[in-house]
């Protein structure tokens, strides 16, 4: 069963993937330069995962961001 997460999870992986994409990057070397499983980026990349802020930054450094710029805009999921 797949876990289910906010919608703000989701936009996140979905900005994730497009900054993979742009750099050219599979999911497996954005893993690595990451020190991240690469089953973990996929599916932080689907939204499946909540995403600590140590490996936001992580993530962020791989992509060659601010991590900010991951964030920003995202909806605190409702109570």
């Amino acid at each position: 069963m797949v876990k289910q997460t906010s919608p703000a999870a989701r936009q996140f992986g979905s900005r994730v993937r497009a900054r993979r994409e742009e750099l050219g990057l599979s999911q497996e070397k954005l893993a690595d330069k990451a020190g991240l499983h690469w089953t973990y980026v996929g599916q932080v990349e689907r939204g499946q995962r909540n995403v600590s802020l140590h490996n936001i930054l992580k993530i962020a450094a791989a992509l060659q961001m601010d991590a900010g710029t991951l964030m920003q805009g995202l909806e605190p999921p409702a109570e």
